[in-house]
């Protein structure tokens, strides 16, 4: 696996940010019914034309980080360094386990969100999960 793993995994999850991104900001109002259903989502909205622009705006730069994370983890996929690799492979995984631990703090407390923090949060712990796998596979490959 080394080098070909670490690539397809930052390929993966770069598909991933890059579409979630550009979704998060081209359709943003469908998105959020997509996840959330009809009701939460237009309770999420805002109630007032500025709080929708406010959380519109917020949502669309949302998307253009995720985008620009997913940019980034593509270029990031084609470094042949063992050691960036495995340096970069902790951040990843203390970046997922961080925001599954966020949504575990803050979001549960949010009474519309309540039933999607559950999911999200086993959604971070799979993608660190993968990067986990990535460096005992290439450490068992270092000492073996």
């Amino acid at each position: 696996m080394g080098s070909s793993g670490f690539f397809l995994i930052c390929i993966l999850h770069s598909i991933i940010a890059l579409t979630s991104g550009a979704l998060m900001m081209l359709y943003t109002k469908e998105i959020s019914v997509f996840v959330h259903g009809i009701e939460v989502a237009s309770k999420l909205q805002g109630s007032t034309p500025h709080d929708q622009l406010l959380i519109q705006t917020s949502d669309s730069f949302s998307g253009l980080l995720l985008f620009a994370i997913g940019f980034l983890l593509f270029m990031v996929s084609f470094v042949k360094d063992r050691e960036f690799q495995s340096f970069f492979s902790r951040g990843c995984v203390l970046l997922h386990v961080s925001m599954a631990v966020w949504r575990v703090s803050f979001e549960r407390k949010l009474a519309d969100l309540a039933l999607d923090w559950p999911r999200q949060a086993v959604g971070d712990i799979a993608l660190a999960l993968s990067w986990v796998f990535f460096l005992v596979y290439s450490w068992r490959e270092k000492y073996d």
